[in-house]
């Protein structure tokens, strides 16, 4: 069977949309089309109801309970109200927030405008396999800190951090744990409980749903307490204004119910097909460096540096493959990955990069083909160069 190219390689930056997801969505696109904010008829009830639904579904896959999750626009969003929320609540008595080079543009922006704002902020390296190195967290949060903030899987390289010691290193001193979980959800186990998570951001596009919606989960405690950054109507228990989407916020529950019911037979799937692929890229590319752990890793993605390759180039000569030199939200930032550079890549290393991600719809005949396009590419650049 011919197989139908662009191959889609690049699921960190976006996953396509589920059949099932959309199914849901439909009725809200269409027929029950009323605002759930409308107490007073069947419209909006119904609408409501679809809220409360997805609430539940969300809150599952994490051990949360429903009035713990809070619909935002997406997981940028979420990060923003965690951050700038807590800090300004708590920055007198505790005016420190605790970070890492690695994040998301959104968080490390964010903790910026916390320090414009007047707090003190760390942003902690991370050793060359990209991990957080666990005595330096310790070092840095002290009786000052309000809030630790840490990504559970990386954008780029796809590193999972060690989030139960993460949590249990806050908590000793007395401060919060948030953790952005865009690139987790729905895929690696979590719990809020056993991890000690006080707030976490999510994604639905990340997870096979739509665009344009995610959660915040706020621990329902007094400490979690912070201020909203979108005032209007108090929806969302005044934590976010705005007329929610019931479509979206269904599309978004019923992802990561599917999330939840397929993530370990998912993970076991993407795992054979990645490890089936990068031998093939290892031993027919003597050099290849791999970015990141290899063992703590997200098994849907492999982030590469092939010597002597410039990885812009290289994809500008590939039309049949999809996938990225770095993250998507950085796309229009000159220069090479920062957090190519946090884990001790040369600019070169860093400039020969490659993301690719695997997930829920790719094929091995897919990963097949997109391994001999690439080796063949690479193969006519180096001798072009020779």
């Amino acid at each position: 069977m011919a197989i139908k190219t662009p191959i889609y390689l690049d699921y960190q930056s976006t996953t396509p949309m589920d059949p099932r997801v959309l199914d849901v969505m439909m009725p809200y696109l269409t027929e029950v089309y009323g605002n759930p904010h409308s107490s007073t008829h069947a419209f909006g009830w119904q609408a409501e109801a679809a809220l409360d639904f997805a609430r539940e579904q969300v809150a599952d896959v994490i051990g949360a309970g429903v009035d713990e999750i809070f619909f935002t626009s997406g997981a940028t969003e979420a990060n923003n109200l965690a951050l700038k929320g807590v800090m300004d609540v708590w920055g007198k008595k505790r005016p420190h927030l605790v970070t890492v080079t690695t994040e998301h543009k959104c968080v490390l922006e964010a903790a910026k405008a916390c320090e414009r704002a007047g707090h003190r902020v760390t942003v902690l390296p991370v050793k060359s396999d990209g991990l957080l190195d666990l005595s330096a967290l310790e070092a840095a949060v002290t009786d000052d800190t309000a809030l630790v903030s840490v990504m559970a899987v990386n954008n780029e390289i796809g590193v999972i951090q060690d989030l139960v010691a993460i949590g249990r290193i806050a908590h000793e001193k007395g401060a919060l744990f948030h953790t952005d979980a865009a690139q987790a959800f729905g895929k690696v186990p979590l719990d809020v409980e056993a991890m000690k998570i006080d707030l976490m951001s999510i994604s639905a596009h990340k997870i096979y749903g739509p665009k344009g919606v995610g959660a915040l989960y706020k621990r329902r405690t007094r400490s979690t307490a912070l201020t909203p950054q979108m005032v209007g109507g108090g929806q969302e228990g005044g934590i976010r204004s705005g007329t929610q989407a019931p479509a979206l916020v269904a599309g978004l529950g019923k992802a990561a119910e599917i999330a939840s019911q397929e993530m370990a037979q998912e993970a076991g799937r993407l795992a054979h097909m990645m490890a089936r692929f990068k031998g093939k890229l290892v031993s027919a590319l003597p050099g290849l460096l791999i970015n990141g752990s290899e063992t703590s890793r997200w098994a849907g993605n492999l982030n590469i540096s092939v010597p002597e390759v410039d990885g812009d180039l290289l994809l500008a000569g590939i039309r049949t493959l999809a996938l990225s030199s770095g993250a998507a939200c950085a796309s229009a930032v000159r220069g090479p990955s920062y957090v190519l550079n946090a884990i001790g890549r040369s600019e070169s290393e860093a400039r020969s990069a490659l993301r690719i991600g695997i997930g829920r719809f790719t094929t091995d005949d897919e990963l097949d083909l997109a391994a001999e396009t690439l080796l063949n590419a690479i193969h006519d650049i180096k001798g072009h160069a020779a």
